[in-house]
């Protein structure tokens, strides 16, 4: 298994193991869901699911070239990167009401959706080409 697949695999389940703990607090007695339920969302839907599929996509499409069976390796980085960098900052600034510190956590939340927005079209980028007929 590629090392990037291990790292993406096991970061997914680290975030399964946090959005499922969260889950549970937010069924806690006397909780307020309205702020952390959006993070819960994120955590096991960006960071369990997305981070499992492109590990296993990644290794597992057909390859690339000889060279690079799996295409830039760096760009390839750069996806968990801006993935996981994205969900660091929404689990920073997703709970925080609205009208706190402005305008920075508009900014981080935006700043956030950008990264995510821009893993998926690097991931794109990459598996392409490699979804290919015989």
């Amino acid at each position: 298994m590629p090392t990037l697949t291990r790292w993406l695999v096991k970061t997914s389940l680290i975030m399964l193991i946090a959005g499922l703990a969260l889950g549970v607090y937010l069924h806690l007695p006397g909780v307020s869901t309205a702020a952390l339920f959006p993070l819960y969302l994120h955590l096991l839907t960006f960071g369990w699911l997305t981070q499992l599929i492109l590990g296993i996509a990644l290794w597992m499409l057909p390859k690339y070239t000889l060279e690079q069976p799996r295409g830039d390796e760096r760009l390839n980085w750069l996806i968990y990167i801006c993935l996981n960098l994205g969900l660091g900052l929404r689990v920073l600034f997703e709970p925080l009401p609205p009208t706190a510190l402005p305008p920075w956590r508009g900014l981080g939340l935006v700043a956030a959706a950008l990264l995510q927005w821009l893993a998926g079209m690097l991931f794109i980028l990459q598996a392409w080409p490699r979804v290919k007929g015989r």
